[in-house]
This record gives C-alpha cells, structure tokens and sequence, in this order.
C-alpha cells in the first residue's frame, strides 16, 4: 500500500517574459509612417501629458534661415500699390473719374473694364469669366447620372441604373452578367437586358462593357467601324498579343495590309473608358531614410540621414504634468498620473530608439551596397538580413520589421530596404552574384538583341556562363518569366511584325 504524502519543493529557472513597453516597441519598430502617425494621434488622444511637437517654420534645416531673413532687403513695392499711394487724396468715392484721370497707365478698374454689373458683357476675355473660376472635376457617376435623367423617364429604370452605376468598377466595366444581375436586384431579366443596352450607349464609349473585347466592340460601333472582319478580330485578341498575324489574317478573310489598319484603328481606341474620369491623386512613396553624396572636398562616401519630416514628433509636457500633479489630491488621481507619465516617457524613448535603429540598418545596408549606388544594379551585391544583423550586432527579427514597409531615398530613385536583399548565385570561380543583377544581366541581353538574332534561353544561359554565372535553363527561364519577358518564339514574331 502506497503512502501518499505532502511536501514542499523549491525550482528555480528562466522564462522570457515580454512586457508591454517592449511589445510596444517592437510594434512601433514594424510600423510605417502612416501607421505611425495614426498610432500617435490615439495616443495623443489617450494620454492628456503628450503633445505634438510642431516644427518651426521660420528654421531651415541647415539653420541658414535667420541669416538670410536679417540681411534681405525690404520686398519691393508692385506697380500698381505705388501708383495706388502717388494718386490717393481721400477723396476718390466722391469723385469716381478722377482716379482714372490721375492713375497713370494702371488702374483697378481696369482689370474689370469688361464686366458689367450683371457679369461680363462680351464674350472676348475669358480671363475672369465665371467658368474659370470652377474647378471641381465631374465625376463619372455624376456624368453618368445626368445622362439617365435624360434618356430614362421611368423611376424605376433610374434607381436600377444608378444600382449598375454603383457596381461599375475602376475600368468602367459592368463584370456580372445580366442574369446575375437581374437575379440581384429583383427585376424581370427582359427589363434589365433592355436597360443594359441602352447604358452601354452612354459617353464615353466602352462604358458598361463586361470585357475588353466588348469594350472596343461598343467603341468601334460608335466610331461605325464594327464590320465582320472586326468581329472576328475582336474574338482572337489572344493571337493579336502573341503577333500571330498570319493566323488572323486567314481568319479575318482579309490581306495583311487590311489587318494592320485594322490593329491601328484598335490601339486608337481607349480600353480603360472611365480613365478620363480618374481624378485620384497618387500618393507618392515617403523616404524613411535619405542618402546624399559627401563632397571629395570633404572626404568623399555617402551621408545617410533620417527624414524628419516623415518622423512625427511627441514631446511630454513637464509643466502641465507639474500644474496637475499639484493639484491631484486622491491616489487615484496620482497614480493615474503617474501611469500616463510613464507611458509617455516610455513612447518617446520608444521613437528615438526605433529611429536610431533604421539609420543605423540603413547605414550599413549603403556601406554594403556602395558599388550598386556608384555604378547600377548590375553590381548589386548578394546580401541577407543575417548580414546585416551580425554587422550591427542585432537579431535578424529585428533587421527585418526594421526594413519592411521602409523607403530610402537614394541617387537612383526611391527603395524599399528590402530591395537590397537577394539570394547568392556563386559563379564557378567562387565569385558571388546577386540574383537581381543577374535578372539585370538578363534583361539587358534581351533588349539589345536585333531581330534576325533573337536569344533563346539556351543562348542565354551560354552567355551567361561566358560571363563566369552558371544557371540552369529552367532558372533562366523562370527569371525571365518574372520580368514579363516571352519567349524567343514569340520575342520573333513581335520584332518581325513591328
């Protein structure tokens, strides 16, 4: 019979625990700048001890702004404010003429000589007409709305039109069927064939289209060039991008010289309808980090810096913190005070951290790749987060959040960090070659060869080991597909019918 007994035993071992300020850190090291800036605004909300340092105007970057604002000469006086203070005698309002008379060759009314008190009484000077003064751009949906208000009087032909309005997507096309549709929105399928056919009439031409080749049908039709030959045309789009010219031809019925007119009148015609109506402004990529090339005179190399601009800046507000805590009387309020207090302190050491480390990974990516700066991609070298990680003495984890999401300005356009990362393809010398200056390499063969000399991949692959870079045909291949590249067959047939 076995005893069952208590006692009492003592371990002792190590567990990584992380805390919320290194998870935080972390998270804000992954981040980037729109992240971070909506990140800091809750947090400004949050915490009533933080504030938003706002950059100061009148302070260039290099601090030359104060030296230029003492020694620049007053601003000089326009024509028209000195003639304005010759000629001013108090009195003009009750003498309207004799400011004319006495203004020299410019006065105010000049400008308005034109205009009447109802608007302008000509048509010859568009300069301040009414028009000029509007400049919100329509909008596809407007444009297309106004249209159905005339040519559609039943109500519920409109509200089924403005439903296929919403549904067009960013081309102008209508992808869904007109029995998905009809199924959608609960109206006899009749009903929507007929709608759909008049839409598809509507300016600008192609619109409600399912696809491209109705897109041009409907353009073409517009245009009264939609024939038999065309029809055929427009259903071997397929051989058209891959240059089968012949093929076409006896398809069409027609002789290659009918053909190409008929390729020409197609590239004239505009495959997106809804582009003329895109009025999104582009967001252009903001650098973290920007690299500018040191002067020989003072030692030649590059300069890496961070971009204050793109580095919101959190400042804790020690007086207000001082104005409160005074004034706190419960432990409630100060330990919530203190808390806050904490955590602001904890996220602007978190932000200069998180800006020490991407300057400090950027300055050693542009040491490790200054051949790719100074002389193109063709000389950029193999390189792996593990690295850059062992040169900074920083885990690999941390390199990579740190290059994620992370754009560096440099001499030959904008990057991202992880650009600069790429597997080693070790020629049979020993050398290393970078896997993207080998697609470079590629890349540059392809478009330098001449019609009568078109390279395959096995052409490639000899020349490439000419060069000391030994790789498979399938590898070739696969890079050449990744750049969008045909193949040598059809490489021919475009050079041939160009």
């Amino acid at each position: 019979m076995s005893n069952v007994s208590q006692r009492l035993d003592l371990r002792q071992s190590q567990n990584l625990v992380m805390t919320p300020q290194l998870q935080q850190a972390i998270k804000l090291l992954q981040m980037n700048n729109i992240e971070l800036a909506e990140y800091i605004e809750e947090e400004l909300e949050k915490n009533p001890l933080l504030e938003k340092g706002e950059p100061d105007a009148q302070a260039s970057v290099e601090g030359e702004a104060d030296t230029t604002a003492a020694e620049s000469p007053a601003p000089e006086r326009d024509a028209l404010e000195s003639g304005f203070d010759e000629n001013w005698t108090g009195n003009e309002a009750d003498t309207p003429s004799s400011t004319a008379a006495n203004a020299g060759d410019y006065t105010g009314a000049d400008a308005y000589s034109g205009t009447g008190a109802g608007g302008r009484s000509n048509f010859e000077n568009d300069e301040n007409s009414l028009e000029n003064t509007l400049t919100r751009d329509k909008t596809l949906r407007e444009h297309l709305l106004e249209q159905v208000a005339v040519d559609t009087s039943d109500a519920r032909d409109r509200m089924l039109a403005a439903l296929l309005i919403d549904q067009l997507d960013e081309t102008g096309y209508l992808r869904e069927g007109a029995e998905t549709l009809a199924e959608r929105l609960g109206c006899p399928l009749d009903r929507m064939q007929a709608l759909l056919a008049r839409l598809k009439k509507f300016d600008p031409p192609g619109i409600f289209a399912r696809d491209l080749s109705e897109c041009l049908a409907l353009q073409l039709d517009d245009q009264g060039q939609l024939d038999q030959p065309m029809r055929i045309l427009l259903q071997n789009l397929d051989k058209l991008a891959s240059h089968d010219y012949d093929a076409l031809a006896r398809a069409c019925g027609v002789n290659e010289t009918y053909l190409r007119d008929m390729i020409d009148d197609i590239r004239a015609l505009n495959p997106r309808p809804a582009s003329s109506f895109d009025h999104f402004v582009v967001q252009t990529v903001i650098p973290d980090v920007a690299m500018r090339p040191i002067p020989k005179s003072e030692g030649g190399g590059w300069r890496v810096e961070l971009n204050n601009d793109a580095l919101p800046r959190v400042l804790v507000n020690q007086s207000y913190y001082t104005t409160v805590a005074g004034q706190a009387k419960s432990r409630q309020d100060k330990d919530y005070l203190n808390a806050q207090m904490n955590a602001a302190s904890w996220l602007v050491k978190a932000l200069d951290q998180r800006a020490k480390t991407i300057l400090k990974v950027a300055a050693e990516i542009v040491e490790q790749q200054n051949a790719f700066f100074l002389f193109g991609i063709e000389f950029l070298q193999p390189l792996t987060l593990k690295d850059i990680a062992e040169k900074i003495e920083m885990h690999e984890s941390t390199v990579s959040r740190v290059t994620t999401n992370k754009y560096i300005a440099t001499p030959r356009g904008i990057f991202e960090m992880k650009y600069f990362f790429s597997t080693a393809l070790v020629a049979a010398d020993g050398t290393s070659h970078s896997a993207e200056a080998v697609k470079a390499k590629i890349k540059s063969m392809i478009d330098a060869e001449k019609s009568d000399a078109v390279l395959s991949d096995d052409a490639i692959v000899d020349a490439l080991k000419a060069e000391g870079i030994d790789l498979a045909r399938r590898t070739v291949a696969k890079y050449r597909e990744g750049m969008n590249i045909p193949s040598s067959v059809q490489r021919r047939k475009q050079k041939k019918n160009a």
